[in-house]
């Protein structure tokens, strides 16, 4: 598809880690009218409000990247917000879209819509094939009815809304929250503060042996512009009417050990790493199939070390100095 820099794109969730890279993306390649609206500006749990916004604008396409999103203790704390708000989110942003008669958008999801059991490496077609893990469940059917809500508005009014799903994502502008932060943030954080302090040891939940598939945001955010611009005729060919979205993946994982001794290795810190083999580890393995992305013509080009530090020098920069002042 010819890129047209003059169209006006809505980048929903631009503060937050994915959206704010889909932002950095677009104006990297040149789109000069790419429109935002911080939260005091637009509340998107406001029908009405989601609705006049769109009407007030001329919106070629939108990227949804705004979502509410946690780690497994903010899903198991705060489950009713977790669905209420994704569904709220995604709705409402949909249909006024919709409404307003833009034709293309794109919805960002997550791995977590598959199914506990899910055969691994994840492939798209594990979809509803059985039960979701329980911690996490009303996240994952929020973003299910995501997929759901752009597949029926493409079955009914022929809108070209897509869907991305990406694994465990990190990188600038992530959550380092001492206890809603996911694996990733929490172990940057944990692992500097030890370092500062001179401690000897590290402990880490679990055995260190599940494994786990991380990708830099900068690489999603690539990725996610790389399906947008698919013409219609490549997209519906590698996807069908009632299976439209794609996973985003590296299609590579590493156990959490290895994660740790990469991070232990950015960070500086030279002590020791101790397993708490009493505390749970989760699902063994989640792994993406990126196949289907990767015949259209995209891979994953950041590594986990060379991403790693890139995450912990934003963090030192904008979250460890902060907290040192």
């Amino acid at each position: 598809m010819a890129r047209d820099l003059d169209q006006t794109i809505l980048v929903a969730g631009h503060r937050g880690m994915v959206g704010s890279a889909i932002v950095r993306k677009l104006l990297a390649l040149g789109y000069g009218r790419v429109i935002t609206a911080a939260r005091d500006e637009l509340n998107l749990l406001d029908q009405k409000a989601v609705q006049d916004f769109f009407a007030s604008q001329r919106i070629d396409q939108v990227y949804l990247a705004a979502a509410k999103v946690g780690g497994i203790h903010a899903n198991n704390t705060y489950p009713a917000e977790f669905i209420y708000e994704n569904l709220m989110i995604e709705a409402n942003i949909i249909h006024a879209a919709h409404q307003s008669g833009v034709q293309k958008l794109l919805f960002l999801g997550s791995s977590c819509i598959y199914p506990k059991h899910a055969e691994q490496p994840m492939r798209e077609d594990a979809l509803l094939t059985g039960i979701l893990e329980p911690t996490n469940e009303p996240y994952a059917i929020a973003k299910i009815a995501g997929i759901k809500l752009c597949e029926s508005y493409n079955r009914q009014y022929d809108r070209d809304y897509r869907s991305v799903m990406p694994t465990n994502l990190y990188g600038p502008h992530d959550n380092y929250h001492p206890e809603n932060s996911h694996v990733i943030p929490a172990l940057l954080r944990r692992f500097h503060e030890a370092t500062q302090r001179g401690d000897e040891e590290v402990v880490i939940w679990g055995s260190g042996k599940p494994m786990r598939e991380f990708l830099h945001v900068d690489d999603m955010a690539a990725a996610s512009v790389h399906v947008m611009e698919l013409d219609s005729t490549t997209y519906q060919a590698n996807t069908q009417p009632m299976l439209s979205h794609i996973n985003v993946g590296t299609g590579e994982d590493c156990t959490i050990r290895e994660l740790a001794e990469t991070i232990a290795k950015v960070t500086g810190f030279n002590g020791r790493l101790t397993f708490d083999a009493s505390k749970p580890d989760g699902t063994p393995r989640k792994l993406m199939d990126v196949s289907r992305l990767k015949a259209l013509g995209w891979q994953a080009s950041i590594s986990l070390e060379d991403g790693l530090r890139n995450a912990f020098g934003w963090y030192v920069e904008n979250v460890g100095q902060a907290r040192t002042r």
